[in-house]
Protein backbone atom coordinates (compact mmCIF):
# COMPACT_ATOMS: atom_id res chain seq x y z
CA UNK A 1 0.00 0.00 0.00
CA UNK A 2 3.04 2.37 0.87
CA UNK A 3 4.65 2.11 -2.35
CA UNK A 4 0.94 2.73 -3.88
CA UNK A 5 0.44 5.96 -2.65
CA UNK A 6 4.52 6.95 -3.36
CA UNK A 7 3.66 6.52 -7.06
CA UNK A 8 0.12 8.31 -6.70
CA UNK A 9 2.24 11.17 -4.80
CA UNK A 10 5.32 10.66 -7.79
CA UNK A 11 2.80 10.96 -10.60
CA UNK A 12 0.56 14.08 -9.13
CA UNK A 13 4.20 16.16 -8.42
CA UNK A 14 5.32 15.36 -12.50
CA UNK A 15 1.64 16.63 -13.80
CA UNK A 16 2.28 20.14 -11.77
CA UNK A 17 5.53 20.21 -13.25
CA UNK A 18 4.30 19.89 -16.84
CA UNK A 19 3.15 23.19 -18.34
CA UNK A 20 -0.62 23.08 -19.17
CA UNK A 21 -0.01 25.12 -22.22
CA UNK A 22 2.19 26.21 -25.03
CA UNK A 23 3.86 29.55 -24.40
CA UNK A 24 3.60 32.12 -27.68
CA UNK A 25 5.29 34.83 -28.91
CA UNK A 26 3.22 37.06 -26.93
CA UNK A 27 3.53 35.27 -23.78
CA UNK A 28 5.69 35.61 -20.84
CA UNK A 29 5.95 37.38 -17.94
CA UNK A 30 5.05 40.97 -17.65
CA UNK A 31 7.42 43.56 -16.64
CA UNK A 32 6.70 44.97 -12.58
CA UNK A 33 3.86 47.04 -11.87
CA UNK A 34 6.49 49.64 -11.12
CA UNK A 35 8.62 49.55 -14.47
CA UNK A 36 5.17 49.89 -16.17
CA UNK A 37 3.81 52.70 -14.57
CA UNK A 38 6.89 54.10 -14.93
CA UNK A 39 6.62 54.16 -18.65
CA UNK A 40 2.83 54.89 -19.08
CA UNK A 41 2.81 58.13 -17.29
CA UNK A 42 5.73 59.79 -19.87
CA UNK A 43 4.94 60.11 -23.55
CA UNK A 44 8.71 60.22 -24.40
CA UNK A 45 10.07 58.55 -26.89
CA UNK A 46 13.10 56.33 -25.59
CA UNK A 47 15.25 53.76 -26.54
CA UNK A 48 13.22 51.00 -24.17
CA UNK A 49 10.08 51.80 -26.38
CA UNK A 50 7.57 53.63 -25.19
CA UNK A 51 3.88 52.31 -26.26
CA UNK A 52 3.16 55.90 -25.27
CA UNK A 53 5.10 57.77 -27.17
CA UNK A 54 3.42 60.00 -30.41
CA UNK A 55 4.64 57.69 -33.12
CA UNK A 56 3.88 54.49 -31.21
CA UNK A 57 0.14 55.94 -30.30
CA UNK A 58 0.36 56.92 -34.17
CA UNK A 59 0.75 53.38 -35.56
CA UNK A 60 -1.81 51.84 -32.91
CA UNK A 61 0.44 50.24 -30.60
CA UNK A 62 -1.89 49.36 -27.34
CA UNK A 63 -0.08 51.39 -24.14
CA UNK A 64 0.04 47.91 -22.26
CA UNK A 65 2.34 46.37 -25.08
CA UNK A 66 5.84 45.88 -23.17
CA UNK A 67 9.41 43.63 -24.89
CA UNK A 68 9.52 40.29 -25.24
CA UNK A 69 12.47 38.74 -25.85
CA UNK A 70 16.33 40.16 -26.31
CA UNK A 71 17.48 43.12 -28.16
CA UNK A 72 19.31 42.88 -31.23
CA UNK A 73 21.27 45.39 -32.85
CA UNK A 74 21.55 46.80 -36.48
CA UNK A 75 25.59 47.39 -37.28
CA UNK A 76 27.12 49.75 -40.17
CA UNK A 77 31.03 49.33 -40.57
CA UNK A 78 31.43 47.05 -37.27
CA UNK A 79 29.25 49.38 -35.07
CA UNK A 80 25.63 49.05 -33.52
CA UNK A 81 23.79 51.78 -35.15
CA UNK A 82 20.36 50.86 -34.61
CA UNK A 83 18.24 48.66 -31.91
CA UNK A 84 15.35 46.23 -32.99
CA UNK A 85 13.08 44.79 -30.08
CA UNK A 86 9.49 42.87 -30.35
CA UNK A 87 6.64 44.13 -28.03
CA UNK A 88 3.18 42.66 -27.12
CA UNK A 89 -0.01 43.56 -25.64
CA UNK A 90 -2.11 41.76 -23.53
CA UNK A 91 -4.52 44.17 -24.55
CA UNK A 92 -4.84 43.81 -28.33
CA UNK A 93 -3.78 40.40 -28.40
CA UNK A 94 -0.68 41.90 -30.39
CA UNK A 95 3.15 42.11 -31.47
CA UNK A 96 4.82 44.83 -32.86
CA UNK A 97 8.36 45.09 -34.56
CA UNK A 98 10.24 48.52 -32.95
CA UNK A 99 13.62 50.23 -34.27
CA UNK A 100 15.26 52.54 -32.43
CA UNK A 101 18.19 54.48 -34.61
CA UNK A 102 21.07 55.60 -32.19
CA UNK A 103 22.36 59.22 -32.04
CA UNK A 104 25.84 58.63 -33.14
CA UNK A 105 24.12 57.55 -36.64
CA UNK A 106 21.76 60.05 -36.99
CA UNK A 107 24.79 62.78 -35.93
CA UNK A 108 26.16 61.19 -39.22
CA UNK A 109 23.71 60.44 -42.11
CA UNK A 110 20.34 62.09 -42.95
CA UNK A 111 17.89 61.00 -44.85
CA UNK A 112 18.17 57.09 -44.58
CA UNK A 113 15.33 54.54 -44.49
CA UNK A 114 14.13 52.49 -42.18
CA UNK A 115 11.86 49.47 -42.06
CA UNK A 116 10.24 47.33 -39.09
CA UNK A 117 7.45 44.35 -38.64
CA UNK A 118 6.96 41.01 -37.02
CA UNK A 119 8.49 37.85 -39.16
CA UNK A 120 5.82 34.79 -38.97
CA UNK A 121 7.62 31.96 -39.02
CA UNK A 122 4.28 30.03 -39.65
CA UNK A 123 3.52 31.99 -42.74
CA UNK A 124 7.02 32.81 -43.54
CA UNK A 125 6.57 36.89 -44.19
CA UNK A 126 6.56 40.06 -42.35
CA UNK A 127 3.26 41.26 -40.84
CA UNK A 128 2.39 44.60 -39.77
CA UNK A 129 5.66 45.84 -41.45
CA UNK A 130 5.96 49.81 -42.18
CA UNK A 131 8.54 51.43 -43.96
CA UNK A 132 9.62 55.13 -44.06
CA UNK A 133 11.76 56.48 -46.81
CA UNK A 134 14.57 59.75 -46.41
CA UNK A 135 13.97 60.14 -42.78
CA UNK A 136 15.86 61.30 -39.69
CA UNK A 137 13.40 60.04 -37.05
CA UNK A 138 14.79 58.35 -34.55
CA UNK A 139 11.73 56.05 -33.19
CA UNK A 140 9.47 53.63 -35.55
CA UNK A 141 6.68 50.91 -34.76
CA UNK A 142 5.38 48.54 -36.80
CA UNK A 143 1.64 48.15 -37.57
CA UNK A 144 -0.14 45.96 -35.21
CA UNK A 145 0.42 42.10 -36.24
CA UNK A 146 -2.14 39.28 -35.66
CA UNK A 147 0.73 36.65 -34.88
CA UNK A 148 0.12 36.21 -30.95
CA UNK A 149 0.06 32.50 -31.17
CA UNK A 150 2.80 32.34 -33.93
CA UNK A 151 6.48 32.03 -33.63
CA UNK A 152 7.79 34.95 -34.35
CA UNK A 153 10.10 37.58 -34.45
CA UNK A 154 11.16 41.17 -34.87
CA UNK A 155 12.58 42.56 -37.89
CA UNK A 156 14.35 46.09 -38.70
CA UNK A 157 15.82 47.13 -41.71
CA UNK A 158 18.19 50.62 -41.84
CA UNK A 159 19.75 52.25 -45.23
CA UNK A 160 22.18 54.85 -45.48
CA UNK A 161 22.32 56.54 -49.16
CA UNK A 162 24.89 54.41 -51.18
CA UNK A 163 24.66 51.58 -49.21
CA UNK A 164 23.49 49.27 -51.84
CA UNK A 165 21.31 47.21 -49.27
CA UNK A 166 20.13 47.71 -46.42
CA UNK A 167 21.63 46.83 -42.84
CA UNK A 168 19.23 44.27 -40.54
CA UNK A 169 18.73 42.72 -37.38
CA UNK A 170 16.23 40.03 -35.72
CA UNK A 171 15.29 39.47 -32.73
CA UNK A 172 15.70 35.70 -31.44
CA UNK A 173 12.63 33.51 -32.31
CA UNK A 174 9.82 33.65 -29.97
CA UNK A 175 7.57 30.68 -29.59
Amino acid sequence: MRARSVLVVAAASACVMLPATSAFAGTGPAPSPGKQSLTARSTAPSEAGNPMSVKAQAAGVCSDAYQIGATAYINRSGAHVASVKQFYSPKCKANYGYVWVWQSFRDKIKDYDVSTGVYSYARDEVVGQDWWKATNSQEFWSLPADTVKECTAAIGTLRAPGDPVPGQATTAKRC
